[in-house]
């Protein structure tokens, strides 16, 4: 057939796409079941899943799902857990039977979580037996089933058991059919569910293949240190697709003595944490001598890494740094800074989250949606296939985060000529002083300069003269003698009057949140509690 016999696309008789079928999710699994059967695959203290076990289970429990449990493709499934194997089966499970995984952070209370299942409408509960309290408070739903034991519920294992050797009937899906409700971290309100599609997931796992861990192999194996209801849950999801071995810690303790003893008996070679957890680790006296020779990608996303606790992890760890800048609208996939770029020296990219993830445009625009020129901030967007769906049941908050057809991330920042970002801060962080300008990162990174410093955090507030001015909650390092007078002479020189911090308040720690990220809100609320309480220490 040649050029002058082809159809029109679009016509009526050949409307495109003829087909919007993709590989449901949980095929991942599958795959590397076939290739490593007895190959381990999944490890938790004294527990090993070999491939094929892995496999058995996830297709028993999807067969139950489905056959006595009465799971349509679509139905929501939310999951109260710490990290466990079976966390990891029941996800790849609901998958496989069609349904929408909807994980919840464990750390959250029991009224939390009950919102959760309320906003996602889920029909079915998978709860560790160590909260039955969470689970009491998510009332009747279908079915709730119980990691660990039976107190409440019907056990998961116990049902796992009544089907091995069944095979369920794999949902067919599409690339917009929902796979999992990512919930965002609600610092500005009430957590919104991010619609993550079948589609789109296949596309992240790819992308994060080929931009953050390229030439993953069998013989590497990943050691989970975050909670798998988030970020590191598409970090493992990417290590099945590549038969990686999944390490698990032994309890929900996080230990750096214990995380550097399973990197050297599994020879560990990737990681996924956040710079407050790497930062532990590369101080803790455990990693000046345990053999950490293994590690080839040490992925650090969920908040910018200060330069001075980089190039602590670069003199620690050696050239193994991979940076991400994302949101869980995007599932991470926004930028990249990859081994080779992670400099311990000033090399002119000091600052950088990096370049633009493959197949992802990014743009920094206005207020009006203009892109605006290199150097000149503005307000960081993104548009391409790991951006998701919308919130569900949420058009308000779709039509303010969407833009002709850029999702706008909230992170104010630049580029330069060459591509490469800088993200300046939230756009709810930055404030203004005098009429002008602050962008609480730049005072931060100069703050951390100060070899006494450990931890900063640096906020607007209200000042009847200027509007608002700057506190920069710090924390010194164990042993330190600082003064509030220090720091200021320390910054003279280094910043403009107007940006300098009229206020330094010395704390112990900064709040963290349960995935190990500072966050500006809770540090917020604790000041107002300590102020009201007379129990501010400047």
């Amino acid at each position: 057939m040649n050029d002058a016999t082809l159809p029109l696309a679009g016509t009526a008789a050949t409307a495109l796409p003829v087909s919007t079928r993709v590989m449901n999710l949980a095929t991942f699994l599958t795959q590397s079941a076939r290739r490593l059967p007895e190959e381990i695959a999944l490890v938790m203290g004294d527990r090993r899943w070999t491939w094929a076990e892995f496999e058995a289970r996830t297709d028993a429990l999807a067969a139950a799902l489905q056959d006595r449990l009465g799971l349509k493709k679509g139905d929501r499934v939310l999951c109260q857990s710490q990290n466990c194997p079976e966390m990891m089966q029941a996800m790849f499970a609901v998958w496989r039977a069609g349904g929408v995984w909807v994980p919840a952070n464990f750390r959250q209370t029991p009224e939390e979580v009950a919102y959760q299942v309320q906003a996602s409408g889920a029909v079915g509960l998978v709860c560790n037996a160590a909260f039955p309290d969470h689970a009491a408070a998510c009332g009747d739903l279908g079915f709730t089933l119980t990691i660990g034991g039976n107190a409440f519920g019907t056990s998961l294992e116990a049902l796992t058991e009544d089907y091995m050797g069944q095979r369920p009937r794999v949902a067919v899906v599409d690339r917009d059919d929902p796979c999992w409700f990512f919930f965002t971290s609600g610092t500005t309100g009430r957590p919104k569910a991010s619609v993550l599609t079948h589609g789109q997931m296949a596309f992240v796992v790819t992308n994060h293949l080929a931009d953050l861990m390229p030439g993953l192999t069998p013989e590497d194996a990943s050691l989970v240190v975050a909670p798998l209801s988030h970020g590191a849950g598409v970090h493992q999801l990417t290590q099945v697709a590549r038969g990686v071995k999944t390490v698990l810690m032994p309890s929900e303790k996080f230990d750096v003595e214990t995380v550097c003893a399973l990197i050297a008996e599994w020879r560990v070679s990737t990681i996924f944490t956040v710079p407050t957890i790497l930062k532990l680790i590369v101080e803790h006296p455990a990693a000046a001598t345990a053999d950490l020779s293994s590690l080839r990608y040490v992925i650090y996303a969920g908040a910018p890494m200060y330069r001075e606790d980089q190039k602590r992890a670069l003199e620690v760890l050696g050239p193994v740094l991979v940076q991400y800048f994302g949101l869980g609208e995007v599932t991470g996939a926004i930028t990249v800074l990859p081994t080779w770029l992670h400099s311990a020296t000033d090399d002119g990219l000091t600052g950088t989250c990096g370049f633009a993830r493959t197949g992802l445009e990014v743009q920094v625009q206005d207020d009006s949606g203009n892109e605006v020129v290199p150097g000149e901030t503005g307000e960081i967007c993104v548009t391409g296939l790991a951006v998701f769906a919308g919130y569900w049941n949420n058009p308000k908050a779709n039509a303010e985060s969407f833009r002709n057809g850029w999702f706008r991330t909230g992170d104010l920042g630049h580029m330069d000529a060459r591509g490469f970002f800088y993200i300046t801060g939230r756009k709810s962080d930055m404030f203004i002083s005098g009429g002008s300008n602050v962008y609480p990162r730049e005072v931060e990174e100069k703050i951390l300069t100060h070899p006494a410093i450990s931890e900063v955090a640096v906020l607007g507030m209200p000042d009847p003269l200027w509007g608002e001015v700057g506190w920069a909650v710090c924390v010194p390092r164990q042993g330190a003698q600082v003064t509030p007078e220090d720091l200021a002479a320390h910054l003279d020189g280094k910043l403009s009057r107007y940006k300098l911090p009229r206020r330094f308040v010395m704390w112990d720690a900064l709040p963290k949140s349960a995935y190990g990220k500072i966050t500006k809100k809770m540090i917020r609320e604790e000041l107002e509690r300590r102020e009201l309480s007379g129990d501010a220490q400047a």
